[in-house]
């Protein structure tokens, strides 16, 4: 047997991971105060550069918060969904991931969302939902602008239907960063008011399977309409990826 070379850890990082450990385990709460930079060199027995780098990657990542002068410690802070967000965002926009793995992953949080919201759905959501589908019909005559806001908006209404906060904040950054990696359809469409009338309608199917509570249909719907839209801004031996999510 034949193992791999293991790299070194440098000591901030080992500050950083009992850090993390005792806030991810509740031993450390939002709002607590870590110990002052002496007290931390002294129970981790490092020098003040070890520290101050473990603190920089800490306040980096958004889990603490220090402001020079303060004579306490810094502030732990409680998660973010603006941080997860920021997150997200850049591992979706890593030069390692292309188009095909991004409207994969969005075809399976859409798909899932849409299912979980058929069968989650108050009446309350099917208001918003109602409410932001009539904002579609509207924008039809109106513009691309108002149309793709309330786009926008049944989508996001969706995903909170689902309950599932991580659900809410995945679909948006997948959903706008394959919108910045695609030339919008609209721009180059000969009949754009066509073509808004088209997604009119798959959206109006979707409302219908989500209000009968049907998620296998609604799911279905989702994943069919982004791969319809979608997969030819991808090259076509790439699209073996995809069409399983179909079936």
């Amino acid at each position: 047997m034949e193992f791999e070379p293991v790299a070194p850890v440098r000591a901030y990082q080992r500050v950083v991971e009992q850090i993390e450990e005792a806030v991810f385990s509740g031993r450390i709460k939002p709002g607590d105060r870590l110990p002052s930079e002496r007290e931390l060199m002294v129970q981790f027995d490092v020098g003040r550069s070890t520290v101050r780098e473990a603190l920089r990657v800490l306040q980096a990542a958004e889990m603490i918060r220090s402001r020079p002068g303060d004579p306490r410690g810094p502030e732990v802070l409680a998660a973010s969904p603006a941080a997860l967000h920021r997150s997200m965002h850049r591992l979706a926009r890593a030069d390692h991931l292309g188009l095909s793995e991004l409207l994969q992953f969005r075809m399976i949080l859409d798909g899932s969302a849409h299912l979980l919201a058929a069968q989650l759905r108050t009446e309350d959501h099917l208001a918003e939902l109602d409410t932001a589908l009539e904002a579609m019909r509207t924008g039809v005559s109106k513009g691309f602008a108002e149309f793709s806001h309330a786009d926008v908006a049944f989508h996001e209404a969706i995903a909170r239907a689902t309950g599932n906060p991580l659900l809410v904040i995945s679909g948006e950054v997948v959903r706008g960063v394959v919108l910045e990696l695609i030339e919008d359809k609209l721009e180059h469409a000969d009949d754009r008011t066509a073509l808004m009338g088209k997604w009119l309608a798959h959206h109006e199917e979707v409302l219908g399977a989500i209000r009968d509570s049907d998620g296998e249909r609604a799911s279905r719907l989702a994943k069919q309409a982004l791969y319809d839209n979608y997969a030819e801004y991808v090259p076509e031996e790439q699209r073996r990826l995809l069409r399983p999510l179909l079936a």
